[in-house]
Formats: structure tokens, sequence, C-alpha cells
């Protein structure tokens, strides 16, 4: 594997150390530095390969603002680091190479992403894709298209969107899209599902929305 570019962007000690253990057993030129260094390191390395971005908080606008800069130039991945509580609020954008991790994620996992991200291969396997008609679901890379048109998902409307595509011609009620997609700790309303069916259906668009059912008093189905 040739050597990559890294640029490694975060606040907190602990991930730090726990990239440093990732990092250095890669083939990688490392850069270092804080979420107010972060544009000026891409500046000063535009052609690196990777950005590792732990999202806190206060530096949602600053990652913003470097996946906009990494998606015009075309080259460089991006990982973003993001805290558990913030996943539902995880926009992953859909015309750059992008995963996200979670914060406290286990050294093996960072490395998975990592390396899928720096060495992705020349093909996708067949596994990871998801086709009904127009419709494309990229399981390994958490893409959506119709046709050529990326569909701006946010991470649970994919979540959702991928759950029922892979489990066709089977109703779940809500309760159980909500043990499966949102995870045995969400306490909100099983209506959040609604508006979520509901957002998938509006991006998806006439001629797929249709196939996102449902199933009066029980729940939906994907009808593939």
């Amino acid at each position: 594997m040739s050597a990559k570019k890294v640029i490694f962007i975060a606040d907190s000690l602990e991930n730090a150390h726990r990239f440093q253990q990732v990092l250095s057993q890669i083939d990688a030129e490392v850069v270092a530095g804080s979420s107010a260094q972060a544009l000026a390191l891409a500046t000063q390395h535009p052609d690196c390969d990777l950005v590792v971005f732990e999202e806190a908080r206060a530096a949602v606008s600053v990652r913003e603002q470097m996946q906009t800069r990494l998606a015009e130039e075309g080259h460089a991945a991006l990982l973003i680091v993001v805290e558990p509580d913030r996943v539902a609020e995880l926009h992953l954008p859909v015309h750059l190479r992008c995963d996200f991790v979670l914060s406290g994620a286990e050294v093996a996992e960072c490395m998975v992403r990592v390396r899928h991200l720096l060495w992705p291969g020349s093909d996708t396997a067949a596994a990871d894709m998801v086709m009904v008609g127009a419709l494309t679901i990229n399981l390994a890379t958490y893409q959506v298209k119709v046709g050529d048109r990326p569909l701006d998902l946010t991470y649970l409307e994919y979540a959702l969107l991928a759950f029922l595509a892979t489990h066709p011609s089977r109703t779940y009620s809500r309760d159980a899209l909500l043990r499966q997609v949102w995870g045995f700790d969400y306490y909100g309303g099983s209506r959040t599902v609604d508006v979520h069916v509901r957002r998938i259906r509006a991006k998806l668009g006439p001629d797929l929305a249709h196939r996102l059912q449902t199933v009066r008093g029980v729940g939906y189905l994907w009808n593939a």
C-alpha cells in the first residue's frame, strides 16, 4: 500500500490518544491539530487523502466548511468522529467519500473505517448494494441515489430506509423499528417513525415512495 497523508482534527485528549494508536499502525503521514486549526491545515496540505474530524458541538460549522472544501477538491475522504447523542443530527455529505464512527469506539473499529476510506479498493462488493428500480443503496458508504441523483438523508433516515430495504416484504411495527434503528436507549414516542417515513417518501419521489408502504394498524414494510 502506498503512503497516505492524513489530517487529524480533535479537541479531546481521549480521541487524540485513540486515533494516535490507529494512525501509528498504517503507512501514513499524519498532521494533527485542533478544530481551530482545521481549515488552515487543509490549506497547507491540499494533497491529503483523509481528514479525521472529531465533531464537538462547537466545531460543527468548521466541519461543514471542511466537507465543502473536500467535496470541491474531489480527492480526500472524511471520517467524522461523533458523540452518540448527536447521531440523530448528523448529515453525511452525499458528494464526498465519507463515514462516521462513534466517539469511544474500539481501536479496531476505528482502524477498519480508516482503512476503508484510505484504501477502498476498485469495486464495491455486490453484497453492499441494494438496488430497486432506479434506487441504489450503498450499505458500505451510507450513500443513496435515485438514478444519478444523490439523496440528502440524515443518518436516521438512511438507517430506517436501509433496514426496511434489506428486509423486504416484512411488516415491522413502529416499536420494532425504534428498537432496530434508534436502539434500546431511545425514549421518545413511536410517532417519530411516522415523521421519518414521511421525509423519506418525500425525498424518494413519487416513483419510489409507494414502495415504503403503511400497513394500517401495524407499521411499515418495504415492497421490493
